[in-house]
Order: structure tokens, then sequence, then C-alpha cells
């Protein structure tokens, strides 16, 4: 299947960036290449890096950006792990960092990675695939609280611990394989007139695929990381897609702009905490008319922009 992805924000993104023809600049989500290929037809001696985890992405993003030659490089990694990437490219601060935490319409599409709940697939959900741990190893190994935990926390799904107990009694019977499987589990354990309101599974899905690819912990504990990283003026700009994201994108924002400790009625700093630059979207950047009739899953899509001080 060709790997297809819309690039989500992506005039509003590259806007943003303020691409300079010299700099270094990194899109830790490689995907397509869509926001890469704007970014590097800005490029005149900049460098530009991208990073995914996903062989497919990989494959199709090489191609796209061919035609920039030795400017491009493409690592496969997790984005978590980009400062030590880059430091082994004799890289240590760039001009601007991207992120489009979406799943790729690729990997929606694309039934055997059984991120869908519209497919019959095997439970995979795993965005590397040398990745041992699929949506499997969960849904038929993890107990009962801890599926509870994860549909709760990561899905926000009101009948988390029903659909947990619905799991937990069909896997005694038989292992759970596949996602219609799956699905059918998850639509017993929800009231047939709450079932109205978009699909049954989509929430449970979306816990399962955060949980196997450890999501919000690798966004959480990298924030700060790229916001070192960056140079003087500098901009890491994210695309979150749930509140869960876009939750941890503004705390990490807020707390690098006004990382100061002390109580409030101190008159001045002790913490010795000083700011690492500005938040520039106080209110998130949104999809426009245009893109949402263009493309539906942008729809919950918020871009958000930190620079670095100068």
């Amino acid at each position: 299947m060709e790997f297809k992805h819309f690039s989500v924000l992506l005039t509003e993104t590259i806007e943003q960036l303020h691409v300079k023809p010299d700099g270094i600049y990194v899109d830790g989500t490689l995907g397509g290449g869509g926001h890469a290929f704007e970014v590097c037809s800005r490029l005149t001696t900049g460098r530009f890096f991208g990073i995914d985890q996903d062989d497919a992405a990989i494959a199709a993003a090489g191609k796209k950006l061919a035609p920039f030659g030795d400017k491009v490089t493409i690592l496969r990694n997790n984005y978590c792990n980009m400062r030590a990437a880059l430091t082994g490219e004799g890289v240590d601060k760039v001009d601007g960092i991207v992120l489009d935490l979406g799943v790729s319409s690729y990997q929606l599409d694309t039934e055997e990675r059984g991120f869908s709940y519209r497919y019959d697939a095997p439970l995979d959900m795993r965005m590397d695939r040398r990745q041992t741990t699929t949506a499997r190893d969960i849904v038929n190994g993890y107990s009962e609280n801890e599926l509870y935990r994860i549909i709760r926390d990561y899905g926000e799904d009101k009948f988390a611990k029903n659909i947990a107990k619905h799991i937990v009694m069909r896997r005694a019977e038989k292992p759970i394989e596949t996602t219609f499987e799956l699905n059918e589990i998850i639509k017993a354990a929800i009231p047939a007139k709450m079932r109205q309101n978009g699909h049954p599974s989509k929430q449970t899905f979306q816990a399962i695929r955060i949980e196997c690819n450890r999501e919000l912990e690798v966004l959480k504990n990298s924030l700060d990381d790229f916001i070192e990283m960056l140079n003087p003026g500098g901009r890491l700009c994210i695309i979150t897609f749930h509140s869960l994201e876009d939750r941890i994108v503004k705390t990490a924002f807020r707390n690098n702009e006004n990382p100061c400790t002390c109580p409030p009625d101190f008159p001045v700093c002790v913490c010795g905490k000083v700011s690492k630059g500005r938040v520039v979207t106080r209110k998130a950047i949104l999809p426009s008319e245009e893109e949402l009739a263009e493309n539906s899953r942008s729809k919950s899509a918020k871009l958000r922009v930190f620079e670095k001080k100068r």
C-alpha cells in the first residue's frame, strides 16, 4: 500500500518554524515527509534530519526527500532518542524541531497494522515493528486493574471498568486475537443507548495504542530536552490530536517559560531558575475551514509553539 498521510496544519507549522536557509532542522515524526519537504525547500546551506520509528514511513520519506540530496539525513529511531541520534551525526544544537503526534493515514488504513477498529486484523498497533510488545500482549496479558487504568486514563472512557471486566471474562475462554473480536467485547460492555456517539471502540483503541507505544511517557520525557537543544531564537512546533497530549505540551511550555518555584508571596525569586524562552501560541492554532473540508482527520489537531530565549 502507498504511504499516504495528510500533513496537518502544514502552512501554519512552516510559518511558525521561521526556517532559515542555513539552519538545522529536525522532524521527529517524519511520516511521509510532508512537513519535511517544505522545510527542505527553504534550505540552501542548511541541514535537515528526519526521525521516525516506522519502516514504511522511512521508505516513503526517503523517496520524497531524495531531490534534496545530502542536505537530508533520515534516521530510524524514536524521537525520544533525538539528542543521542543527532550527537552521533555531529550536531548538538538545532534551529527548529517539528513533531506531528498523529497516527498516519497509512497506519490507520493498512489493515494488518491493527491500528483501526474499522478493519478485522491481528491486534498489533506497533509504530515500530521491531518492538516485541503488541496490542495483543496488552489485551491478553494486563490485569483487569491495569486495563481499567489505561482505558480510563488514556481513553478517558467512562465505561473503562466494565470494558476491562468484559475483556478479562472473554480472554478466560480463549485469547483475544483480532480487532473485531475486541470490538464485540467493547460493544457488549457499553449500554446500547450510549453507542450512538461515534464508534464504541474509539477510546479503548486509542488507550491501547498509547500504552503499546508509550506515547505519553515518551512525549513527557522529551520536551525539556528538545527546548534545551534549540539555538537562541529556535522554535519547537508540536501538533497534538487529543487532550492528553495537549495538556503535556501546554504544561511543559509553561514551565519552561516560567520555571520559578518560589512561593507567590516572595518579593524576589530565590530559586535561581530562569526562563528558557517564551510560549508563542497563547491559544493553540487550529486547522482552517478549508483544511477541515479536505481532511476530516485534522479536526482535533492543535499546534503549539515555543521559542528559545534569544
